[in-house]
């Protein structure tokens, strides 16, 4: 379906519960409210789409062929203070799954 791969600062998550976001007890959790649980509100997400063709490396795992379309999405939580808190590579087939954004609008406050 596609591949990710994500990175989170030791600093943050070092002594923590969550130093493994596969295993203890919020295994599986989103980064969120894996977050959370160590006192840390994430408040922000930013998503940078891009184009490329498919590594070989890639491929393999996706069952593509290498250089067939992928979307790659460069994805990152901040904290409410700015600090990034978790950075993630996703990569999508093009050939397989079409990627949609859905997001609210504040209403004005005036």
């Amino acid at each position: 379906m596609q591949t990710s791969v994500s990175w989170e600062p030791m600093a943050i998550t070092g002594d923590t519960p969550v130093l493994l976001p596969e295993m203890g007890p919020m295994a599986g959790k989103g980064v969120v409210e894996r977050m959370r649980s160590i006192g840390i509100d994430v408040d922000e997400a930013v998503e940078v789409p891009r184009p490329a063709r498919a590594t070989q490396a890639q491929a393999n795992l996706l069952g593509i062929s290498l250089g067939d379309l992928v979307l790659v999405i460069e994805r990152t939580f901040y904290d409410s203070d700015g600090r990034p808190v978790e950075t993630a590579d996703i990569v999508v087939p093009d050939v397989r799954w079409e990627v949609a954004y859905e997001y609210g609008v504040l209403p004005r406050t005036e």
